[in-house]
């Protein structure tokens, strides 16, 4: 759980730096990043093992939750301290409405994107052939205030979900120094306010300004 969470960590913040293209106007930038991230070969393969982490990820979580509550009958024993916060009591729930909606996110963008024609291609210079036009269609669902809102919910949920799990992995790695700690904690802070938040700008952005 530890392992392939930090390594979703690190998949974030690439994420995000690429999917800020999408704060300029014309779409170029963000689609010929989009065919970039889809058609080179090294970033083909690395995203199989990007899809095998999240899936494990997932089913780790959820056979810790069983077996948690199995055992206990609590929601998540991450801790027994009565005083925990409330993100260590919930991450399972917190882990579930994620995984919900990155099928929502991949459905709606990364499955059109790969698997069919409804994007419509668009010429640019240095390319000797169209490019699927997905900035278009991100434009479009985030026009829709329910999708707005999905996002916002989502994105809530991975605060929470990053706030303690980043600690929370390193002291399953055994790495728990007075300190070290102290670090960790506040750069896990800063990585759960600040992905969610670069994320959110996205949406609200387009609905409410675009």
């Amino acid at each position: 759980m530890s392992l392939t969470g930090l390594f979703l960590v690190s998949f974030l913040v690439i994420h995000l730096i690429g999917n800020l293209q999408l704060l300029q106007s014309d779409g170029e930038a963000f689609n010929t990043y989009a065919y970039f991230m889809t058609s080179n070969p090294l970033i083909k393969f690395i995203s199989f093992g990007l899809y095998f982490f999240i899936l494990l990820h997932a089913i780790q979580g959820l056979v810790l939750l069983s077996k948690n509550r199995s055992a206990k009958g609590t929601k998540y024993a991450v801790s027994t301290n009565k005083n925990a916060q409330w993100a260590s009591k919930n991450m399972g729930m917190l882990g579930i409405l994620i995984l919900f909606f990155l099928l929502i996110h991949m459905g709606d963008f990364w499955y059109k994107m790969k698997f069919t024609d409804q994007l419509s291609l668009i010429t640019y210079d240095g390319y000797d052939h169209g490019i699927k036009d997905l900035y278009t269609q991100v434009e479009a669902s985030f026009k829709e205030l329910w999708v707005v809102i999905v996002y916002l919910i989502g994105l809530i949920a991975l605060f929470f979900h990053l706030d303690h799990g980043f600690q929370s992995a390193f002291q399953s790695l055994g790495i728990n120094h007075k300190k070290y700690t102290p670090m960790i904690k506040g750069l896990g802070r800063f990585l759960a306010i600040l992905l969610p938040l670069g994320f959110a700008i996205i949406p609200i952005y387009v609905y409410f300004i675009k």
